[in-house]
């Protein structure tokens, strides 16, 4: 009988682990943050290939070449991540996830599990924890991309590299699954505490558990909740979620044949995936010598300048409960207070100083209601002193009328292209 009962016990114990989830409240504090930076680098960008992926198919002579020779020529000289970690900090981002091993195995930090890492390179530098260190200087918080899928593994064990094949899950290789655990538990102890993991392979359930039971306070972002990829779903989702996309077409540098996403839609998509209650986790490939290569470093820069002014609109949001989009205007609401921002898009020729109208049937201004422009003190125009930039709002019997003035100058030619933001206080959701 007391066996009996062991054994029930025992079940109902392995049955509660399996159940373990993210914390509410770190999932809270993750869908609060709103953007966050990706970094897929690897020895490969010395090719300018697809991040490990081409060692699926490859022939035994390139995958010796590629496991022996890329290391002995990768030198990140340029590597600066206090740069790294200032730009990031510029830019709005909350967070930053870096690919401390993708699918080839190469490890970017100094592991005792493996010969193929960074320490055996010309470099010779622990890249992780030189970058953990500057984020955390600068108030970023630290994610961690992590492939249990380890294409440099299975070759040893004498399986072929594939991402489909029987034996490239940790769920059914349990040599995988326990060097998996090992490499995990330097990066989640080595490195202080880490707030949240990204794990990128078909099944992972396995070791999501193990890091909730032994790590609880890391958030798994892939592994536990929806992460799209290179779109951005139709509808809002139950959060939290989180998109991560590319500036260009590939995750890692590509010196060639690539084309790039620009600024403004760049913009766009980060209003559109908050407006839906998602996280942006925008990607960039830095170059083998560890510079940003400066189309992305541009992109990465407008973007700081449109955060500078409009941020308290992406950070601790929700999404509206009546409404994503009406015509030209996004909306995200405030977490904690009735406070409506309203993305004012599709207006690229705006000069200085010009007065617009817009209109919405999906918001009702009350007495309470207060309106202004985030960065704008709606007071002057530069030069035009007989011109008053007032924000002002008008409720109708069907709609609001927004009344918005451009009023400040952030480029020299006076015609800044991307979104302003209105903010409403107090104001009622129509059904």
């Amino acid at each position: 009988m007391k066996y009996r009962l062991f054994l029930i016990g025992l079940c109902a114990s392995l049955s509660l682990s399996a159940q373990l989830q993210n914390k509410p409240e770190l999932e809270e504090r993750f869908m609060d943050m709103g953007f966050g930076i990706f970094i897929h680098w690897s020895l490969d960008s010395q090719l300018g290939s697809v991040i490990s992926h081409s060692m699926v198919g490859a022939s035994e002579d390139y995958l010796q070449r590629y496991m022996q020779d890329l290391p002995q020529t990768f030198y990140p000289d340029k590597f600066d991540p206090e740069e790294w970690a200032r730009l990031f900090k510029l830019t709005g981002a909350e967070y930053v996830v870096f690919t401390t091993k993708h699918h080839n195995g190469f490890c970017m930090w100094d592991t005792e599990t493996t010969d193929f890492n960074i320490m055996n390179t010309p470099y010779g530098k622990d890249i992780t924890g030189m970058l953990v260190k500057a984020l955390r200087k600068y108030g970023l918080k630290v994610g961690f991309y992590y492939s249990p899928e380890d294409f440099s593994f299975l070759h040893k064990q004498g399986h072929v590299i594939s991402r489909k094949g029987p034996m490239t899950q940790i769920t059914a290789n349990k040599e995988l699954f326990e060097y998996s655990k090992r490499q995990v538990d330097e990066l989640f102890t080595n490195y202080g505490n880490i707030e949240m993991v990204f794990f990128d392979a078909f099944s992972t359930k396995n070791l999501v558990q193990y890091v909730h039971e032994k790590y609880p306070e890391v958030v798994v972002t892939r592994g536990e909740m929806k992460t799209p990829e290179q779109k951005i779903p139709d509808a809002p989702m139950p959060g939290p979620w989180e998109t991560c996309m590319t500036m260009g077409t590939q995750w890692a540098y590509k010196p060639t044949n690539e084309v790039y996403k620009d600024g403004g839609e760049l913009i766009n998509k980060l209003i559109e995936i908050r407006a839906k209650g998602g996280n942006f986790l925008m990607n960039v490939g830095p170059k083998p010598n560890g510079e940003i290569p400066k189309e992305q470093e541009e992109r990465l820069r407008e973007i700081a300048l449109w955060m500078f002014v409009n941020d308290e609109a992406i950070k601790n949001v929700r999404t509206v409960p009546s409404v994503i989009k009406e015509g030209d205007l996004w909306f995200t609401k405030a977490k904690d207070e009735n406070t409506v921002y309203a993305f004012v898009t599709q207006q690229p020729e705006w000069f200085k100083g010009r007065r617009r109208l817009f209109y919405t049937e999906s918001i009702r201004a009350t007495k309470d209601t207060e309106i202004s422009v985030l960065g704008q003190n709606d007071l002057v125009v530069e030069y035009s002193p007989n011109n008053k930039p007032e924000s002002r709002f008008s409720q109708r019997k069907h709609n609001l009328e927004l009344s918005i003035t451009r009023a400040q100058r952030l480029y020299n030619n006076k015609v800044w292209p991307n979104p302003i933001v209105v903010k409403l206080t107090n104001v009622e959701f129509v059904e």
